[in-house]
């Protein structure tokens, strides 16, 4: 017999998902082998014993049951599934009627945040029962695109990123004020855009702690194809040929550069004062580039243009330091260690045997110490390195997943 837990969890999965244009409601939707809500719900049951609710789609109840079911194993004494209402807040309400009368702790949490990590469940658990005063705390990451004010068309001002975090799921709250909370926004008919707004609209504090970049929303088809690289790279851990032997994968990147952009020449993450510059989204660092490519390929992530492209404008001038130190968290998340690299670069300019050494050295420290080794070799006159109008880079990295144990 489990014992019975003080805290709970109202999984919120009764939302239709109209944006990510499926035919099912978004928690039914399926990444792979899985579906949406059964993902979300293996992390639920893989954090610290807690009551969990889970707000079905009315008439899918019996499905919902069965996904809680397969995820809870040995838990399943725990969970238990109610129908969801015509919104959020019904929703949430309805989750909020189930729960049993020893929890004083409960989190409110979104199905669509499939991939939420159980450590970051049970810090924002931990949060709330050891905040004191604090009765309410929300996991955030920080806002990292530049933010514009707009009217139609017009940009018409900036808005200051450094006072604003991107709000995640789980929330975490003191049962009793977040029920009182509750029972006054459904009387009143206000709709909030998430619990700690309706929570803090009736007067109550709301911290926040360090969120995760896994616990991201699955809004739009996008955020499917994000989510599917992530399974497959965790799964890795689990291909292995021998228990506890950790599974190397290789990946090739490569770039290409014109001469012909401004400022000096950042290559191999150095800066070469005189040398005609490449011409780029960033700093145009091609050696830099074909490395991230390799690392993200040799993981299933994607590539550069999906983390870093045009659409990223915080990167536009970043240099190779930012590129690579980001690339390895991004391998950190999805279960990766950083092997070696190995680079290839062609070009007649610059004359880089000189500063080979230092090019690996800073190479390596933006990648937390990995082995970098930088090649560099002209083309005999051939192709547009050889007439000297850019310079091509191959670089070749192998990773490894990190032991499950």
């Amino acid at each position: 017999m489990l014992p019975v837990p003080d805290t709970a969890i109202v999984v919120v999965a009764a939302g239709s998902g109209t944006r990510l244009g499926a035919d099912a409601p978004k928690a039914l939707v399926g990444i792979d082998d899985r579906t949406i809500l059964r993902l979300a719900l293996d992390g639920v049951f893989a954090a610290a014993p807690m009551q969990v609710v889970v707000v079905a789609p009315p008439g899918l109840e019996g499905v919902a049951e069965a996904e809680m079911r397969a995820a809870a194993g040995d838990r399943a004494d725990l969970g238990r599934v109610v129908t969801g209402g015509d919104t959020r807040q019904r929703s949430v309400a309805a989750g909020l009627a189930a729960l049993w009368g020893d929890v004083s702790t409960v989190l409110v949490h979104d199905a669509a945040r499939a991939l939420t990590p159980p450590a970051l469940i049970d810090a924002v658990a931990h949060a709330v029962r050891d905040g004191g005063a604090v009765a309410g705390v929300i996991p955030a990451l920080p806002v990292v695109d530049t933010l514009k004010r707009v009217e139609a068309a017009d940009v018409v001002g900036a808005v200051d990123r450094s006072a604003l975090a991107a709000a995640q799921t789980p929330q975490g709250f003191r049962r009793e004020p977040l029920e009182a909370a509750y029972a006054v926004a459904l009387a009143s008919g206000a709709e909030y855009t998430d619990d700690a707004a309706l929570f803090a609209a009736a007067g109550h504090p709301v911290q926040h702690i360090a969120g995760s970049e896994r616990a991201f929303k699955i809004t739009v088809p996008a955020d499917l194809e994000r989510a599917r690289h992530l399974l497959s790279a965790s799964r890795v851990r689990t291909a292995r040929p021998q228990p506890g032997v950790p599974l190397p994968r290789v990946g090739v990147g490569t770039d290409v550069h014109a001469f012909g952009g401004e400022g000096n020449l950042w290559l191999a993450g150095l800066e070469w004062p005189g040398e005609q510059p490449l011409s780029g989204h960033s700093d145009g660092d091609a050696v830099a580039h074909a490395i991230v490519d390799a690392l993200l390929a040799a993981a299933g992530l994607g590539d550069i243009g999906e983390h870093f492209g045009a659409a990223h404008p915080e990167y536009a001038g970043a240099h190779a330091e930012v590129f690579l130190a980001r690339t390895r968290e991004l391998l950190g998340e999805a279960g990766f260690a950083i092997g070696n690299v190995s680079v290839q670069f062609q070009g007649n300019r610059p004359r880089f045997s000189a500063r080979r050494a230092e090019a690996e050295r800073a190479l390596s420290s933006a990648l937390g110490g990995a082995p970098v080794a930088v090649a560099a070799t002209t083309t005999d006159g051939l192709g547009f390195p050889g007439r000297g109008e850019g310079v091509a880079v191959t670089a070749v990295a192998l990773v490894v997943a990190r032991s499950a144990e």
